[in-house]
């Protein structure tokens, strides 16, 4: 039944066939491609659009195809390890946040507050800034997880609050299933349908962090790269040598969309009050 309604989604289904591609290209990419995203001395640096190099190459003698496949490819792994990782723990804290209720709703909740109040990309920041090895694509991923998990306990923790007081819940309480067989087999399945689309849409909000933290220089550095460093390093050539800016730039826009318009499928089709056809 919901994948006959996101069915019905036709942006949500363009936006998943284009997703799909742009990871084919990213993973698969660099296997059946020539060049690699490393400098090359077989590669004439500030050349312009090719068949042998579709996005040109750069001062120093980068493909910038395969440029992009690196940066969309590191990107992603950003984007996915802070999803998965920030649902996690969001969804623990916040279902056994909204299941106690009381002192423990309190503390738990005033920690979450504090996350939430300070600036994410200003405290990823200033941590990675300070880290050994901060220029790595997993401790960039490991340190947006700690300041992103906040958003996802408060989703969980209003929809528990709820369920918590269903009949079902009460029939386990009755039968004298303990508080963590509720949380984890009862409260957090039937909180699956906003879990999802909170972690969905977080994985946009992953993608434009990473790109903002590598644009200013906090993010993933060389000799890796990524899509907001692409842009960071080309931003000057915009006009003069546009085969440099936008690639990364419209692949980020395009990795956001496709994002956001599967996360508003998802919320379609997860909400049984949703009978319209979406087009």
């Amino acid at each position: 039944m919901v994948w006959r309604r996101f069915r019905r989604h036709r942006a949500a289904m363009v936006s998943l066939v284009v997703l799909g591609l742009i990871t084919a290209f990213a993973f698969v990419g660099p296997f059946v491609w020539p060049w690699d995203h490393t400098v090359s001395r077989d590669i004439l640096g500030n050349q312009g659009p090719s068949l042998q190099h579709p996005f040109g190459t750069t001062n120093q003698g980068n493909d910038v195809f395969a440029q992009t496949m690196r940066g969309t490819q590191q990107s992603l792994k950003v984007a996915l390890t802070v999803a998965v990782l920030s649902t996690v723990i969001g969804s623990v804290w916040g279902a056994v946040a909204g299941y106690y209720r009381g002192r423990v709703d309190a503390i738990m909740m005033r920690v979450v507050d504090v996350f939430l109040i300070v600036p994410l990309i200003v405290a990823v920041a200033a941590i990675n800034g300070n880290v050994r090895g901060g220029t790595t694509w997993y401790v960039v991923a490991l340190i947006m997880c700690l300041f992103s998990w906040a958003t996802i306990a408060r989703v969980v923790r209003g929809v528990v609050l709820s369920l918590r007081e269903q009949e079902f819940i009460e029939a386990a309480r009755a039968v004298g299933a303990r508080a963590s067989r509720i949380i984890f087999r009862h409260l957090l399945p039937n909180a699956a349908g906003p879990i999802i689309v909170a972690a969905t849409l977080l994985v946009a909000v992953a993608v434009l962090t990473e790109a903002a933290l590598s644009f200013i220089g906090f993010g993933i550095q060389p000799p890796d790269i990524s899509l907001g460093k692409m842009v960071e390093g080309s931003r000057t050539a915009a006009f003069t040598r546009p085969w440099l800016f936008y690639p990364p730039g419209v692949l980020i826009v395009m990795i956001c969309l496709t994002i956001n318009f599967i996360g508003d499928g998802l919320r379609d089709a997860l909400d049984p009050r949703q009978t319209m056809v979406r087009r």
